[in-house]
């Protein structure tokens, strides 16, 4: 229905078109405002409502537990305060050099180009930064230049955010200018959303950037259910593969909406639909606001041991957790505490 209506909208216009408002998106999906718990307008005033249109149509009408809706609807349980839930919980205070840079891994270096998100996932670990404060500015480019030069051991950058691909073609064709102009630089990493909640964003001219660059280039989207790939998702994502540009998938497990074997084994299979491969998936980062999202250590590694029993090597996701100061991501499973 709404789908195919936004098939035929450019995604700048999508992206213009947002729902903000708590209220409406209940009543896109005809339910009621008593769904809308006490506590969850603040929450929303907290941290904002976000959610494309696109992303609303593949919702389940009339179902408050519907895991897509679950994943973006303000909720009152982020007002409460629980132990070792922080605002920053991977420390990217200690890493953040310069404006835009975090450099947290020896040969990896990241660029949060944007503090804007076409959608504000409930559980997102950087729901708290300050991005305002971040943004590397044309100036600011000189400064990253000469700290990228001096850092030969870098060879990948990997733009993240915010959201990257909310940005026009023209300022990403200028970054990766950019960054091609540095020798040492041989990967190009993109992390975003927008292509599952908006998969127009996948438009001809930005597939043809990417193609071309002299960076390989690699697309780590973000999907954690089946639903959210719906057939023109899947088409959209399965054209970009096929143009020599790796595409995989990191997904959150998230108590309510993606915690039971079947969902994740759905997931792979459906990815690999779309000529995407499963890469991650992440135990919840304790950000503040968060906390109703996690699972006990003991259920995750039933769910993961189950996922492994049920996929071949390839679609299962690695299972991770990130600690702060540590040098790579923490491979979890078999671990009975994490």
């Amino acid at each position: 229905m709404i789908n195919y209506l936004y098939q035929e909208q450019n995604w700048q216009s999508q992206l213009s078109e947002l729902i903000t408002d708590p209220l409406e998106l209940l009543e896109n999906l005809q339910l009621s405002p008593e769904q809308l718990l006490s506590g969850a307008i603040l929450a929303s005033k907290q941290f904002k409502l976000r959610v494309p249109r696109a992303f609303v149509g593949k919702m389940k009408v009339g179902d408050p537990l519907d895991p897509l809706l679950l994943q973006v609807l303000p909720h009152h349980l982020e007002l409460e305060d629980h132990p070792g839930y922080v605002t920053d919980p991977l420390d990217e205070e200690s890493a953040n050099h310069i404006p835009g840079v975090l450099h947290k891994y020896q040969s990896r270096f990241l660029l949060t180009l944007t503090g804007a998100c076409a959608v504000h996932c409930r559980y997102c670990f950087r729901r708290h930064f300050p991005y305002q404060e971040n943004l590397p500015k044309n100036e600011d480019w000189l400064n990253i230049q000469n700290y990228l030069s001096a850092q030969t051991q870098i060879n990948e950058v990997i733009l993240s955010g915010g959201d990257p691909l909310t940005l026009s073609n023209r300022k990403l064709a200028l970054w990766i200018e950019r960054l091609e102009s540095i020798a040492h630089i041989k990967i190009l990493r993109i992390h975003s959303r927008v292509p599952i909640v908006i998969p127009n964003r996948l438009d001809d001219e930005l597939v043809s950037l990417l193609k071309n660059s002299r960076l390989r280039i690699i697309l780590v989207v973000h999907s954690n259910h089946a639903a959210e790939l719906d057939d023109f998702t899947c088409l959209k994502l399965s054209h970009v593969a096929q143009q020599n540009i790796l595409v995989m998938n990191q997904a959150v497990l998230l108590k309510g909406v993606n915690d039971s074997a079947q969902t994740l084994v759905d997931l792979s299979h459906r990815l690999f639909d779309a000529n995407v491969l499963p890469y991650y998936l992440h135990v919840l980062d304790k950000v503040k606001g968060a906390h109703h999202f996690d699972l006990e250590a003991a259920k995750i590694d039933l769910i993961y041991k189950e996922v492994l029993a049920n996929l071949p090597g390839y679609l299962v996701p690695k299972l991770v957790r990130e600690i702060a100061g540590q040098q790579n991501k923490t491979p979890l499973f078999g671990v009975a505490t994490f």
